[in-house]
């Protein structure tokens, strides 16, 4: 009995780190139209952001750094998004808030609503569409089957350039803006979305805004 017990848990050992592998490989082949796995970052490479990365907040003198890996399609991220909206008005002259690409492979249309606000960033829009993002998700989210014809929809009600837009788009390059992002997230060992750091460290996502107003309260304490 005590070899069988010892078996099972060596059994469940090994499914474990498979299940972690293979969630691993998930996130690196999914979407991967070259067929060539994602390269992660070098241990230490990796960055939580970057000169690129999209800033919603710029203030004068920022006094804290707070990055968001986001997944437009994942539900806790558009419950999240409220709270994140809120703290900008409160603190958006103090704190720099940031927008990282994160698509998950379980949502279908994850990965084509980033490269779709990603091409309206190109636009200088990237705000705009992030917002209208969250602001539909409940339309089009768990959706199977492709919604690229919806967020065109958006950037049209945007008054975006629509032939700039398609062509963003369908360049390869939007969508590596979009995995350079995710595999950065990768490499600092994000694995769900919305993963939040503040200066650097991940923290555990409050529950409310309450909790996450003290959290940056205290960090910006003098």
């Amino acid at each position: 009995m005590n070899k069988l017990k010892k078996n099972l848990v060596v059994v469940a050992a090994l499914l474990a780190v498979f299940g972690a592998a293979f969630g691993t490989f998930l996130l690196v082949k999914e979407g991967d139209s070259a067929g060539a796995a994602q390269a992660l970052p070098a241990p230490g490479e990796a960055q939580v952001v970057r000169e690129d990365s999209h800033r919603l907040t710029s203030p004068q003198r920022s006094e804290l750094t707070i990055v968001e890996f986001l997944d437009f399609e994942c539900e806790a991220c558009g419950a999240v998004h409220p709270t994140v909206e809120r703290l900008r008005q409160e603190y958006g002259d103090r704190v720099t808030f940031v927008a990282r690409y994160f698509p998950m492979p379980g949502h279908s249309n994850s990965r084509t609503a980033a490269v779709a606000v990603e091409a309206a960033a190109q636009q200088g829009k990237f705000e705009d569409m992030y917002r209208k993002m969250f602001a539909t998700q409940k339309e089009w989210g768990e959706l199977k089957n492709s919604q690229a014809d919806v967020f065109r929809g958006y950037a049209q009600q945007l008054g975006l350039d629509m032939g700039k837009f398609d062509a963003a788009v369908k360049n390869p390059a939007t969508e590596d803006r979009v995995r350079a992002d995710q595999r950065d997230g990768m490499g600092l060992n994000v694995q769900g979305t919305p993963t939040f750091f503040l200066d650097g460290r991940r923290i555990q996502t409050p529950r409310t805004y309450e909790a996450f107003k003290a959290v940056i309260d205290e960090r910006l304490a003098p």
